[in-house]
């Protein structure tokens, strides 16, 4: 099975009514989507009580990426806003758990930063993720080219499938180290492909941070680029037992666009989506 959805389900005004509620924002997106990035993880660990809502929110069949949070995997600057990083953990585990609890849960996604390389130190860190998460499928997406280095690559791969861990592979502006190669390889039963645009010049910060993030994932993939893509990802499917691919190329709202063309390419049609509202005037949206 091939999951296409979005990073975020909140920013994307296509998918939703004209008196769509922020709130209701969710069940709208699932009218088009059977999976989604929950993104806002990343910021703040979710609380269970609002898991449960965007659980029972959601059709039967639709799944959650939910990303780590920051303190985990290295991105936050100063102290952690828990007692000890076991706590921070604990947190997100409690978190993640009622995901799973509804059988919602598809991956964590661990996402690292640039400054985390290929040396001992964060290898022996990436088996204390697994040890801390080992109840769950985890996605590790690396932002350092090292780890892809014709001398390192495979045993890079062979670690990750050793461990269980789900390579990452992501589509994204080739911008020196603090970018990856598209690198369709396979490390477990399920994949992720991250769709990140190829915005080169906005994937460096410039050091106006604000604007960076504004145009960052500023991306407007056209149909060759999308069939190209389309054929990696036919080719890694029956590798896997499920296949998610999520875009984040959101910066100038492009994100659902892009994603259903690449659904119409690979003729996906998703059972089981929620009922989509209508539209007085228009018809169903």
């Amino acid at each position: 099975m091939i999951r296409i959805g979005l990073t975020g389900w909140g920013d994307h005004p296509s998918l939703y009514s004209g008196v769509t509620a922020s709130k209701d924002k969710l069940f709208d997106y699932a009218g088009h989507f059977l999976t989604v990035e929950v993104d806002t993880s990343f910021y703040a660990i979710p609380s269970v009580d609002n898991v449960r809502k965007w659980c029972e929110l959601t059709p039967h069949s639709f799944r959650f990426v939910i990303k780590a949070y920051q303190g985990m995997t290295g991105h936050l600057r100063g102290e952690i806003p828990f007692e000890s990083k076991n706590d921070m953990f604990n947190a997100f585990i409690e978190c993640a758990n009622e995901f799973k609890r509804h059988g919602k849960l598809a991956m964590v996604l661990a996402q690292f930063p640039p400054w985390f390389d290929c040396q001992s130190k964060n290898v022996q860190y990436l088996l204390y993720i697994r040890q801390q998460l080992k109840e769950f499928d985890v996605a590790i997406e690396f932002r350092n080219r090292t780890w892809y280095a014709d001398k390192l690559v495979q045993q890079t791969m062979d670690f990750l499938q050793q461990h269980q861990f789900i390579h990452t592979i992501c589509d994204e502006p080739q911008a020196g180290i603090g970018s990856v190669p598209f690198y369709p390889k396979v490390t477990a039963n399920r994949a992720l492909v991250r769709i990140h645009g190829r915005n080169i010049h906005g994937w460096r910060n410039t050091g106006n941070l604000e604007n960076w993030r504004k145009v960052r994932f500023l991306y407007d993939y056209n149909k060759e680029e999308l069939q190209q893509l389309g054929q990696h990802i036919q080719a890694i499917q029956p590798k896997v037992q499920e296949l998610f691919v999520l875009f984040n190329n959101n910066s100038g709202l492009h994100a659902a666009k892009n994603a259903k063309e690449l659904q119409e390419l690979l003729a996906i049609r998703d059972v089981g989506l929620a009922p989509k509202q209508l539209n007085m005037f228009e018809g169903e949206i």
